[in-house]
């Protein structure tokens, strides 16, 4: 069997099965909440994809995430205040957060492939959150005035980074920094010592 042959099918494999399970973790998250979104157990896929598979792969990934956050009703009060900006916050930041990982990991790969993972795992929910809040203030600024009034938060940025997008990210960054680097070195030691055919 050709060995190029053999590697593309591996990695076809492998990013069909990354899909599947962005979109299960993505799915079975919209149950575990803190605070009144859901959280991203689905960033650490995203991760092992962009680090495995490069940045193109790890946009597809986080596009994925973001269909599956805009159809599940996770973004249901953004789409009834305005859908277009809904739709192009929460696909940029997915995409863009995997396409990020990846180069991160890319640039880094040279100085060990732990080192990269954990800097692509901290990229990630930083670009998605950073996306997030950033949406929220071009797009949605009167209404997290209203909610952060509402919730008695001292100032609309103190609501967003506390009250919306503070738990969640920091879980995110805990999976991600814990996780992502071992499953990417388990992953790569496989391919590392593959059998030959």
């Amino acid at each position: 069997m050709n060995d190029s042959k053999h590697f593309d099918t591996r990695k076809l494999v492998l990013m069909a099965i990354l899909t599947t399970i962005v979109i299960l973790l993505q799915i079975l998250g919209t149950f575990i909440r803190f605070g009144p979104f859901s959280i991203s157990l689905v960033l650490m896929p995203i991760v092992i994809g962009a680090a495995l598979l490069g940045s193109v792969m790890g946009a597809w990934l986080g596009l994925v995430f973001g269909f599956v956050v805009l159809i599940s009703g996770e973004t249901n009060l953004f789409l009834a205040i305005n859908p277009v900006a809904t739709v192009f916050v929460v696909l940029l930041k997915g995409s863009l957060a995997g396409f990020l990982a990846g180069m991160a990991y890319k640039l880094l790969a040279a100085h060990g492939k732990i080192i990269a993972a954990i800097a692509a795992a901290v990229v990630c929910p930083v670009v998605n959150t950073g996306i997030f809040i950033l949406g929220g203030y071009i797009f949605f600024l009167p209404t997290f005035t209203e909610w952060s009034i509402a919730a008695g938060a001292t100032s609309v940025t103190a609501f967003l980074f506390l009250g919306l997008a503070g738990v969640n990210f920091l879980f995110e960054l805990g999976v991600n920094i814990i996780l992502s680097p071992t499953i990417v070195r388990l992953i790569q030691y496989k391919y590392d010592n593959k059998e030959r055919v």
